[in-house]
């Protein structure tokens, strides 16, 4: 966790500024390890504050003792470290990010009005039907849009109609060459619930998100240095699992510490294919 973050965290508030809250993931209490966090670097903060807050629908807010600005979303929490990225999503493990919401007509709409190109048709197959950036796919029997923010983030958006909320985390989206094989891994490391998603690909679900692995057509890189920079899940007692992750020959990129500037413990990690991935423990409770 860079000192230079900006954290974003996500419920439905509104769109503008709002006093310090607390930043709590909904479903920690749900598992050992729940999603915690995305981190992005970005080349320019107003604009990407701009698409999680006026376009997303996200709450400006800060937490603890930082001075940084955060949006928040229902459990999950991005960080922004002002910097140009080596790149976007597109082409590395990470390739995008879910929300759900259950009007979703409503929300590409504002998302194009502040400025941010809807990119369904480019992101579909060439025969899936698109109307108006939105396609409804038969196998997974919901709509969808695909969405560019700042920086190449891709990001889908799944209209789910009975969701009480209006914008929440969905899901992570991996590509690699070898997804069964991440997919286990996941599963393996952060006791994830194997599965198949109805359109095929094999997911690794956690409480509030489902992390899923398509096999891509051609290599990807690692997401370091990227606009997503890395992902972040939040665990129990985590200087235990860093000692669990290490005897099961897992090497820490960065050891357990803690942050007392947040009131969490850290640490980080890099799955086999490259993804960086931040452990914490304490998100669910800062303030």
């Amino acid at each position: 966790m860079s000192k230079k973050l900006v954290m974003v965290v996500g419920t439905a508030l509104g769109l503008a500024a709002a006093p310090a809250v607390r930043a709590q993931l909904l479903v920690a209490k749900d598992g050992p390890v729940v999603y915690g966090h995305h981190h992005l670097t970005v080349s320019n903060l107003d604009e990407a504050k701009k698409f999680f807050v006026a376009a997303l629908g996200g709450a400006e807010v800060t937490i603890g003792t930082s001075t940084a600005s955060v949006v928040k979303f229902p459990n999950v929490l991005v960080f922004f470290q002002p910097r140009q990225p080596s790149g976007g999503t597109k082409g590395s493990t990470v390739n995008h990010i879910g929300f759900s919401t259950p009007d979703l007509a409503a929300l590409l709409a504002r998302v194009k009005a502040n400025g941010f190109r809807a990119v369904t048709r480019e992101e579909t197959a060439p025969t899936q039907e698109v109307k108006d950036d939105i396609a409804y796919i038969a196998t997974l029997k919901r709509n969808v849009a695909f969405v560019m923010g700042p920086d190449d983030l891709k990001v889908e958006l799944v209209e789910l109609k009975d969701q009480k909320i209006p914008i929440a985390l969905h899901h992570v989206h991996f590509f690699g060459q070898q997804n069964e094989e991440m997919a286990a891994w996941y599963a393996k490391v952060f006791g994830a619930a194997p599965g198949v998603s109805p359109a095929g690909f094999p997911t690794a679900n956690l409480p509030g998100v489902a992390l899923n692995f398509t096999k891509a057509t051609d290599a990807t890189v690692g997401t370091r240095g990227r606009v997503l920079d890395h992902v972040g899940f939040e665990v129990k007692d985590l200087e235990a699992f860093c000692k669990k992750l290490e005897g099961m020959g897992i090497t820490l990129n960065a050891p357990y510490r803690k942050v007392p500037a947040l009131g969490i413990a850290i640490a980080f990690i890099t799955d086999p294919w490259g993804t960086y991935i931040e452990l914490t423990e304490g998100l669910d409770k800062v303030s």
